[in-house]
């Protein structure tokens, strides 16, 4: 989400001149775009805007801006603490930063802005611009909605992006034919919680909104993220069988194994229906690859309750997942309870569960060694495979990189018969899997008359 908003901030920049540099040293403006879900995101905010203070007192009329959910948190109190700020801004602010970085060099003054309307009116549909300019991706990232109603305890999303708020679905469909006609083959769609879209508006169910996307012409793959187990419904589930783009992956954060400690997380599922969801998702669509999220050392965890946590990762088998420590966040109801776990434990948990993690992990990237895989080509693979230069195959090293419907990411060499300049960006090909690693795998393409380049 917050790579989305920073492709935002950046677009709407533009008009006053602005573009891209990719050293701080020759900037005019520095937008730091920041995270307050883990105490360790915002404390490197505060230690990158540490390092940011020499530059400033060498170039004072630099213009240094901080936004998203450490401002956003925050607002003025930032100011306190890195007095050389120029600009704070929140969330709901990013359509207003043009206008704000106009008064800055006009007038020389510190603005700080972070008002957040709550409503339908919350949505500024003016920041969701498609850059044209932009051809050289496949893939992008649409926001669906803003906010969470959730409250889980543990979090503070409510807090820095507001109550939950649905965009309409013909300006999210518009937005995305505007990026399929500048090249984008690939959309992920963006909620806190997606299964829950268009319910408080009254608008049309995400499972709806998935069909219409579906419908676009030049297309070639739909994801999304996140879900929330308790709104999953059977329509959703059963769009994995019934739209042909939308890739087999499901993010599904569970956060614990433990219903003692969901029930104290506010996630208002146990672990019987998380997995009982997790059952029918696989057998609509057996080939579906699930990930999610956990929290270990949450406020009160006995090692009874890791254990169950452990026996989840167990049953279910995950592909991957990310884990996290547990930390008290400002404004979220658990960082009032008690019965803390102390760090050497939540770190001894976090190693103990990834170690698990890590063999289902690759696994599933075994299980793939010797099959074809459909693959949507990304562009050139940033480690390129390194062949003897008297090879007569000198084009092999040549390495591409994409992702399966799965979302595992491949990186793949063309065979003998392929074009030394043949372009594979933004196609969809297929893939012999020859050997897997803990976080990728590695093909050669196929080309034959069963294998068609889309």
């Amino acid at each position: 989400m917050n790579v989305y908003d920073s492709e935002q901030i950046s677009k709407g920049l533009k008009p006053l001149q602005y573009k891209m540099t990719s050293s701080p040293e020759t900037a005019d403006l520095i937008i730091v775009n920041t995270c307050a879900i883990r105490e360790k995101a915002e404390q490197k905010v505060f230690s990158f805007l540490g390092r940011l203070a020499r530059l400033k007192r060498k170039k004072p009329g630099l213009i240094l801006g901080v936004g998203g959910c450490v401002a956003q948190q925050e607002g003025l109190n930032i100011l306190k603490r890195v007095p050389y700020l120029d600009l704070v801004f929140g969330t709901h602010a990013i359509g207003r930063l043009p206008g704000m970085i106009e008064r800055i060099e006009a007038k020389k003054c510190r603005i700080v802005d972070v008002e957040m309307p709550e409503g339908p009116e919350g949505i500024d549909e003016s920041v969701f611009s498609v850059d044209t300019d932009d051809r050289d991706r496949v893939a992008s990232f649409v926001t669906i909605m803003q906010g969470c109603d959730n409250y889980c305890t543990y979090c503070v999303v409510p807090f820095v992006r507001g109550r939950e708020v649905s965009r309409s679905p013909e300006k999210i469909v518009g937005e995305i034919r505007g990026l399929v006609e500048s090249g984008i083959k690939e959309v992920t769609l963006l909620g806190q919680n997606v299964n829950s879209f268009g319910k408080k508006e009254g608008l049309c169910s995400f499972s709806e909104l998935l069909s219409l996307i579906n419908e676009i012409d030049g297309l070639l793959r739909i994801r999304f993220t996140t879900s929330h187990p308790k709104d999953l419904s059977d329509d959703l589930i059963y769009a994995f069988k019934n739209l042909d783009k939308l890739c087999s992956h499901i993010h599904l954060p569970v956060q614990s194994g433990s219903d003692r400690v969901l029930k104290r997380m506010n996630r208002k599922y146990s672990s019987d229906y998380y997995l009982a969801k997790v059952d029918k998702l696989r057998n609509i669509c057996s080939d579906i690859a699930i990930t999610s999220d956990f929290i270990v050392g949450f406020p009160g965890e006995t090692e009874d309750d890791f254990n169950e946590t452990l026996d989840l990762i167990k049953t279910v088998q995950y592909d991957n997942i990310f884990a996290f420590k547990y930390s008290d966040r400002p404004n979220a109801p658990s960082a009032l309870f008690r019965h803390k776990i102390s760090e050497q434990d939540k770190k001894d948990r976090l190693i103990e569960l990834l170690k698990l993690q890590k063999y289902y992990t690759r696994r599933s990237n075994e299980l793939l060694v010797g099959s074809t895989q459909s693959i949507l080509v990304e562009g050139l693979s940033k480690k390129q495979v390194k062949t003897d230069a008297n090879s007569e195959n000198i084009h092999q090293n040549i390495q591409w990189t994409g992702r399966t419907s799965t979302n595992k990411i491949v990186n793949f060499i063309p065979n003998n018969d392929t074009s030394h300049d043949e372009n594979f960006s933004g196609k969809i090909i297929n893939v012999r899997i020859e050997k897997a690693l803990s976080h990728s795998l590695q093909g050669i393409l196929i080309l034959d008359s069963r294998s068609p380049i889309r």
